[in-house]
Parts: C-alpha cells; structure tokens; sequence
C-alpha cells in the first residue's frame, strides 16, 4: 500500500483518470492538479491549482505522458487554467521527491537537473513501451483502413524499424495478409525479420523497396523518408509516421508530390485511453510501490 506516500498529478488527458484510480486504490495521498473540470468525484482526491500544493511533503510528481511543453507549461485536458512547472516550487520539494514522465524535453531535463530532482522515463521501460504497442498498432491500423481504398490483404506495406512498436506492427499487419518488408539497420533485427518470414531490408536500400509500396508506417524518430525516398513512391502511397515528434518524414515534400502523408502521435491515448491509462497505472504503482518498500525495510533494518 501507498498509505501516507503524496503524489501529486499535474495535467493530462483521459489516460491520467486510470493512473488515479490505481493510485487512489493503493490509498496514496493524491492532490490532482488541472482537473477543476473534471465531472467526476473521488473520495480520498483532492482537485488543487498548482499555488495550492504542499510543496515540502510531496514524493512524487506524476506528469502527462508529453512531459511539459518548451516554457514549463503542462496540457490540461480538464481545465482552462495554465500549469506550469517551474524551478522555484520544484525547489521546494523534498530531495528524494521524483518526477514520472512518459517522455522528457529539453525543459524538464533542464528543470530536474538544476533542482537535483530525479526523472524517470515510464516510456523509456520495455515493458510499458511493449505493452502500449499493442493500442499503437491497433490505432495504426485503424487509420491505413481508413484512409485505404484496397483492403490490407495483399497490399504491400513498408514497415520501418524493429523496435517494441515495429516488432509488434509487423506482426499484426503480416498476420491480416499484407506483403510485408521491414527497414532496420542493425544485423539481429534484419535477422529476426527474416525468420518472421517478412521481407528485410537495410535502411541504405529504402528507396529500392518503396517503388510500388502501398503504405509506409514509419517508427524511427530520425529523417527517413526524405524527399528523394519520397519522389520514388507512387502518388497512391499513404505513409503513416508515429514516430516522435518532428517525425521521420518530409511532409512539406509529400504535401507538394501529392502523397498523403499523416504524422499521427499519441495513438494509445486516442483509441484506448482506458487500456493506455492502466498501463501507466499499473507500472507506475509497482515503481513506487518498490521505492517506498524499500526504504521502509532500510528504516526498520
């Protein structure tokens, strides 16, 4: 149990209502912050504004899945009020007191470290980014059905990258019947699309597998589609990026060629914010769960 540990939740969108729920079961003293908006009661949850924290008790500090936005300030799906987290109340904090995140910026680093606050990546965890795989993919291939006029069966699809997404992607897309050939560059992962019975090729090679490519879904969050790649598809092509922001591709160039070309991101949050949420939930309270464990062992020890 959570029983006397603060946490407080700064913003978010519908995948945070999951992570209170499990938080508030594990009876964590919880203040939510950026929720006045919410059309929802929890007993034991106290709705703040951000001036309102008790700075010098909190433990933990649970942000949205984007982190902070480039001057501190933190989406809030469930209130029209500016939260902004900032150098002068993060100082305020305990030392031991820890910010959970689905990814960092420049600003949240920058923030942490003059605070000698710690972060933790909860997206940067294999198994949270293998278990929001799973929406991811089915989001992804929710929108190519969509925006398809030919089924996936039989269409050839280019799936860039073997990472936790890529794997899973290539899986589910070859397992509906598609034609599926998969971009990697490392030796092991080519190695394993090979004996997944898919098509491997060596990112070098992209521009020889995208001449009659039906739809390309990008996973590397670096420049792949670029627009010599991109002037070797055909117009019919749909590319569908969800990789970090700013993407992999040239989506001013695809615009101009006529390509129709999506930078999707936040698919779990989208299609499933219930399943996303409890994954957050769940391995969120299982970090604090094992911290604050530990340091009651040390203290009766």
């Amino acid at each position: 149990m959570l029983t006397g540990v603060h946490v407080v939740i700064l913003g978010g969108d519908a995948r945070q209502l999951e992570v209170i729920n499990k938080l508030n079961e594990l009876d964590a003293t919880l203040d939510i912050v950026g929720f006045d908006q919410l059309d929802r009661y929890y007993t034991g949850v106290t709705k703040i504004d951000v001036e309102d924290i008790q700075y010098d008790s909190v433990d933990a500090i649970v942000l949205p899945a984007g982190g902070t936005y480039d001057d501190g300030t933190i989406q809030t799906v469930f209130s029209n009020k500016s939260v902004r987290m900032t150098e002068e109340w993060l100082r305020q904090t305990p030392k031991h007191c820890t910010i959970y995140t689905g990814i960092t910026t420049p600003y949240l680093k920058e923030c942490a470290k003059a605070c000698e606050r710690e972060i933790v990546q909860l997206f940067e965890r294999d198994d949270v980014a293998i278990y929001n795989s799973i929406p991811t993919v089915e989001g992804t291939l929710m929108i190519v059905i969509q925006n398809m006029d030919i089924t996936i069966h039989q269409s050839k699809v280019v799936i860039l990258g073997l990472g936790r997404t890529g794997y899973t992607m290539s899986r589910v897309f070859a397992a509906l019947g598609a034609n599926v050939c998969v971009g990697a560059s490392r030796s092991e992962s080519l190695a394993r699309i090979n004996e997944m019975g898919m098509v491997p090729f060596h990112i070098k090679e992209l521009e020889d597998y995208v001449t009659d490519v039906d739809v390309c879904i990008n996973t590397i969050p670096a420049r792949i589609l670029t627009g010599r790649i991109l002037s070797k598809m055909p117009l019919h092509t749909l590319i569908v990026d969800i990789a970090s922001h700013p993407g992999g591709t040239d989506f001013r160039y695809a615009e101009k060629r006529g390509i129709k070309a999506m930078h999707v991101l936040g698919i779990p949050a989208m299609v499933a914010p219930k399943t996303a949420g409890r994954i957050i939930g769940n391995v969120l309270s299982e970090l604090l769960l094992e911290k604050y464990i530990e340091e009651d062992d040390i203290i009766e020890s």
